[in-house]
Formats: C-alpha cells, structure tokens, sequence
C-alpha cells in the first residue's frame, strides 16, 4: 500500500466547479477510502494498493461520473513527488518570484513545454524529471509569465498537464508523507 498525490486538471475554472468535500466523498465511494483533499484547487492524497497508472485511471472514471466532465489528473507517487520538490532549485517563498511545477502524465508534452519555455528570452526553468518542470514568474506577474500561458494553452490541457506553487506541492508532498507514516504534517 503507497501513498499518492492526485492533481486535478481544470476544476474551478472554466465552469467545472467541484466542492472539495464532494470530491473527496466521491473518492472515498470510489475505493479510496482515506482520500484527503488540500486546498480548494484539485489536490488529493490517498492511499492504494493499486499502482500509478492504475489509481489514475480509476480516479478519471470516479470523477467522470461523479461529476459528468472529462477528467484528467497527473498522479505521483507520495515518495516521488518528494523526490521532485527537494529537487527543486527554486525558493517556496521568495519576495520577488513565485516558483511553480508543472507535471504531466505525458513525458513528450512536458518536452514539448519545456521546449517552448526555453525558446522564450528571460525564462528560468528546470527539468526536475520526466515528469515534472520547475519555473520561475515574478509576483504580480504570474498570468503574463510565458510559460503560464504556454502551460495554459489547449494544446497543454490536452496532455494532461497541470501547475502549482511549490508551497502547494510542499503541502501535498507532506500530506502524502503523513497518510503513508500515520503521523500528521509537520505544520
């Protein structure tokens, strides 16, 4: 049995608006009995005895027909997706930048993201694994940041990629951490 972190793609935007306790109650139904929601933007930990591949397909079925929407989520193992955020060069809290990860289920559409973003004069980013990219915007800045709008276009929803704020990622890494120990997050 292994933890999981499980981002939602999409929800609270654009029409699709998901409460956390009913997404969290849908999960639970689904066989995810532990499944904890963080924030109010799509962000899930639970516990399952099932591999990567397999809880995202079963969470994309739940949420399909809780919720009547295509859904898409990007899922990393708890351990993994620790592995990623320590690997990340940028600061959580910084008074001048906002770091961001974006990860994706697909390996050739974050090449293809990185690519883009690199071609892009002034962007900072690091490739932290095949399947998650740090990046850099400035406060206040984060929607004209190019490679906001790049991970924004259709072309990036349709891959199943989806962004958040390391102090995010920070907060799910530790729920993931504290679901597979029993012990709660530090805080």
């Amino acid at each position: 049995m292994g933890s999981y972190a499980v981002f939602l793609r999409g929800i609270n935007v654009g029409g699709i608006n998901i409460k956390m306790a009913d997404l969290r109650e849908a999960l639970k139904t689904h066989g995810f009995p532990d499944a904890k929601t963080l924030l109010a933007s799509g962000n899930v930990v639970l516990s399952s005895s099932l591999d990567e591949a397999a809880v995202k397909r079963e969470c994309e079925k739940c949420l399909r027909a809780a919720f009547g929407y295509d859904a898409f989520v990007v899922v990393l193992a708890g351990g993994r997706l620790a592995e990623l955020v320590d690997a990340c060069p940028y600061p959580p809290d910084d008074k001048s930048t906002h770091t961001y990860i974006t990860v994706s289920s697909e390996k050739a559409a974050l090449d293809e993201l990185e690519a883009a973003g690199a071609a892009v004069e002034g962007t900072e980013l690091t490739r932290l694994g095949p399947e998650a990219l740090a990046w850099l915007a400035p406060v206040g800045g984060t929607l004209e940041n190019p490679m906001s709008k790049l991970s924004a276009g259709a072309k990036h929803k349709a891959a199943a990629t989806t962004t958040r704020n390391l102090r995010t990622m920070v907060k799910v890494r530790d729920a993931a951490k504290a679901l597979e120990t029993g012990r709660p997050p530090a805080s």
